[in-house]
């Protein structure tokens, strides 16, 4: 790739091989993306479960479920990751999908809470007079709502899943920062690799980041429609 060499900068890009190191790179890329797709699920399943718990009626209740946000909240994803893997002793990908859920489901959770204070009272007091459950009342009524009010939060919260999944190379999970590292170790030319994985996880969230908009004007709740 002569032609590559244009895009250059001595001693600081070599852009041929960052061409020939793309393709080996980007096969990480559908482990990644697999990893977002799993833990951005769950981590929203189980943030949902912690946030009933928070407002729970019962102290008890809502004091596990205050530990356990106080918690993971306050502990790197890092050490979470270290713990799952080495202390617990999980294989790799367990321990990635089990710590990617533990600690943004409980910045999840509360957001969750804050989108359901932001639910009207006379969303609860009209459905109680109608004398509906109070599980239908939460699962087709206020959770819906609550739903399109934190659904910017979410899009902050998968991008930033996104970009936290290149922490599992540090527990051996092959994704893609996994590979650049491969690559940068076998070549010696670390700052051209790290530019190049830098650029590929910048435009992964670009796409990503439309996805968020469009889902937003998608629900009516785009802020450019406000």
């Amino acid at each position: 790739m002569d032609w590559a060499k244009f895009l250059s900068i001595p001693g600081f890009f070599d852009a041929p091989l960052a061409f020939r190191s793309l393709p080996t790179i980007l096969s990480g890329l559908p482990l990644s993306l697999l990893l977002l797709v799993i833990c951005f699920t769950t981590s929203n399943i189980v943030g949902i479960l912690v946030m009933f718990l928070r407002v729970s009626k019962s102290k008890v209740l809502s004091w596990i479920a205050r530990f356990y946000i106080s918690f993971f909240r306050g502990v790197p994803l890092l050490v979470v990751l270290f713990l799952t893997y080495f202390g617990i002793n999980m294989d790799a990908m367990s321990a990635a999908i089990v710590s990617f859920t533990l600690v943004p489901s409980a910045f999840l959770a509360e957001y969750y809470r804050s989108a359901l204070k932001g639910v009207g009272k006379s969303q609860y007091e009209a459905a109680e007079a109608l004398g509906l459950p109070y599980h239908i009342i939460m699962m087709d009524i206020i959770l819906p709502q609550a739903f399109r009010i934190i659904l910017p939060s979410l899009g902050n919260v998968m991008l930033d899943m996104f970009k936290g999944t290149s922490l599992a190379a540090m527990i051996t999970v092959s994704e893609m920062f996994m590979k650049a590292k491969i690559v940068a170790g076998a070549s010696q030319d670390y700052m051209t690799i790290y530019i190049e994985i830098a650029v590929i996880y910048w435009l992964v969230c670009c796409v990503l980041g439309w996805i968020e908009h469009w889902s937003e004007d998608y629900f009516n709740y785009s802020t450019t429609d406000e």
